[in-house]
């Protein structure tokens, strides 16, 4: 069953008139891109799911007026950019670990390229092993079936035990935020084979996941947000997840947060947090919606934080 988007969710919510332009727009076909670098003796590949526009002007929530409009216009950006959605592939110690599976057949039709993507970077989906999900929001875990069925056959998916307490509990459903109620049956749905196979194994926060690999507790978007810091021959690359969603308002001003959030202050607090390591410690990042690939490393200037892509040739 397709799962209403969050995008036309929470437009709905805040700017009814603008549903019916959106779902009366020419579909177009998610974007296929891969990019390729080396962690150490770690080889990450990342994949895109495809692209669409963000309304940031509706859905961006800042701690005082006049704060969203300025900093996308100061980036020539219109009040509705264009958001990536990125997955990423590490390779390391003969095993091949996903982070996010994108959205399949659960959002919009400029998203779901995930498994073109992975074929296109010379995988196919038995290969994968190890699936950790950032959390339990549909461009994430949609990817992970089709059909009912299951995507990848042989990999056990991985999640926060407070995620998956969170989304698989329909009793919340009726607090949640508008824009992400039709989480809860996504949620339920792309995890349903894993869990008839004996496939998913919820962890507890700061669980050494394998080798190097380490889950880190970064809640606030969802009750259980987790991100993954990868650590091999000294150089780390840290998974962020959705700890950013347009990156030219949120590196400027991190206490901006989005509807998207379960807990905006908590949001806000993580994404300061992590800014602050990720600046003090030079360590590369890959993030869900920051343009494809979504690899780079932050700054800080004073008060706020700038975000620095590595370069768009793979290598």
């Amino acid at each position: 069953m397709r799962i209403l988007p969050l995008l036309i969710g929470a437009a709905a919510l805040l700017a009814p008139m603008a549903v019916p332009a959106l779902c009366a727009a020419a579909e177009p076909s998610p974007t296929v891109a891969t990019f390729r670098l080396k962690v150490g003796e770690a080889s990450i590949v990342a994949l895109s799911d495809g692209v669409f526009p963000l309304p940031a002007d509706q859905l961006l929530i800042a701690d005082r007026p006049g704060v969203v409009e300025p900093l996308l216009q100061k980036a020539g950006l219109p009040a509705a950019p264009e958001t990536t959605v990125n997955a990423f592939l590490i390779e390391v110690g003969g095993r091949r670990i996903l982070v996010d599976t994108g959205s399949g057949a659960l959002l919009g039709p400029s998203l779901g390229g995930l498994a073109a993507s992975l074929k296109a970077a010379g995988y196919a989906p038995d290969q994968i092993d190890e699936i950790l999900i950032t959390h339990l929001h549909p461009d994430h875990v949609g990817g992970l079936t089709a059909d009912g069925g299951a995507v990848f056959p042989n990999a056990t998916v991985r999640v926060a035990k407070a995620d998956a307490d969170y989304w698989l509990d329909k009793a919340h459903q009726a607090s949640a935020d508008a824009s992400v109620k039709g989480a809860f049956d996504g949620a339920a749905a792309s995890l349903a084979p894993y869990i008839a196979a004996g496939r998913f194994k919820p962890f507890e926060p700061g669980q050494a996941l394998s080798p190097g690999l380490t889950a880190l507790s970064t809640p606030g978007h969802t009750p259980g947000h987790a991100s993954y810091r990868l650590v091999s021959k000294g150089q780390t690359i840290v998974f962020w997840g959705d700890i950013v969603h347009v990156a030219a308002v949120q590196f400027p001003d991190p206490a901006v947060t989005i509807h998207f959030d379960t807990d905006p202050t908590q949001a806000a607090a993580t994404r300061k947090a992590l800014y602050e390591q990720a600046g003090g410690n030079h360590a590369l990042v890959a993030a869900s919606h920051i343009a494809f690939p979504g690899v780079g490393r932050v700054s800080q200037v004073g008060k706020t934080f700038i975000w620095s892509p590595v370069s768009n040739v793979g290598r």
